[in-house]
């Protein structure tokens, strides 16, 4: 989607919790020689941004990021997601309305900048919408199925109609006439797969913290349903393929430090 359009200005903030349910303290472990959280800063460097500032509420996670040289914002220590601790930063800030403010999660070290930037453009162009993410195809029918898979269906304009762990829209007659489930999609079908990068108009930052929980995200456990439901429009860009995946487990790390000695991300 990018084409030859103008990257606008945007921030970016970076979400860094210093406790974490399956893997407590992953953004300080090591990877290659420097945190994952490192990483995943200077990654945010090279996407050309006004500002890079990482949120945090431990001190711990605040000393580590100035010695490496980042920008910090300390935050409340009671936000529920990222999306609040996001708000409070662009407050902080004195972020206008219409600025634009990208969510890099403090463990995807390998986030293409690309699609930062494709996603920073969907938003700046479609005047109408609020936030965007990102989607890609789903080439296996097992993904489709898959309740950790969360599919997204859009309009004619490229706008997010709903998010779902479940499958979504139904082939009626396909499956039905493939009871087994198996193969590849037909590369019409209209579901995508979800990529988790939210980029948000200050605006609607300010108002986050006064939209209630959704009986749809209480649900799915997707808290984009909160957007949709109350009517905010959200533009997806299209990503070519699913990026690398982040560290939420120690499993993960240790995959990405295999590939990171073949010498895969350099």
């Amino acid at each position: 989607m990018t084409g030859t359009a103008t990257l606008p200005d945007f921030h970016i903030v970076i979400p860094a919790r210093y406790a974490s349910q399956r893997f407590p303290q992953k953004l300080m472990a090591d990877l290659g020689g420097k945190p994952v959280l490192q990483w995943v800063y200077e990654l945010a460097l090279k996407a050309g941004a006004q500002s890079v500032t990482i949120a945090t509420d431990h001190q711990l996670i605040e000393k580590a990021a100035i010695g490496f040289g980042a920008s910090v914002v300390m935050t409340r220590d009671d936000h529920e997601n990222g999306t609040e601790r996001l708000a409070e930063v662009a407050a902080k800030m004195g972020w206008l309305g219409g600025e634009i403010v990208v969510n890099v999660q403090g463990d995807e070290p390998f986030l293409p900048v690309n699609l930062i930037h494709s996603s920073v453009i969907a938003l700046n162009q479609d005047k109408e919408a609020e936030m965007a993410t990102v989607a890609c195809a789903i080439d296996q029918i097992e993904d489709f199925f898959n309740p950790n898979v969360v599919k997204v269906v859009c309009d004619e304009k490229q706008r997010a109609l709903y998010f779902s762990r479940s499958p979504m829209p139904w082939n009626r007659d396909g499956f039905a006439s493939n009871p087994e489930r198996t193969g590849l999609l037909p590369v019409d079908f209209p579901a995508l797969r979800h990529i988790g990068l939210y980029v948000y108009r200050a605006s609607l930052l300010a108002k986050y913290a006064d939209l209630p929980m959704s009986p749809l995200e209480r649900w799915e456990k997707l808290e984009q349903l909160r957007f949709l439901h109350q009517g905010i429009k959200v533009q997806v860009a299209l990503a070519d393929g699913l990026p690398t995946h982040g560290v939420d487990t120690l499993e993960d790390l240790e995959k990405l430090r295999h590939q990171l000695s073949l010498g895969d991300f350099s």
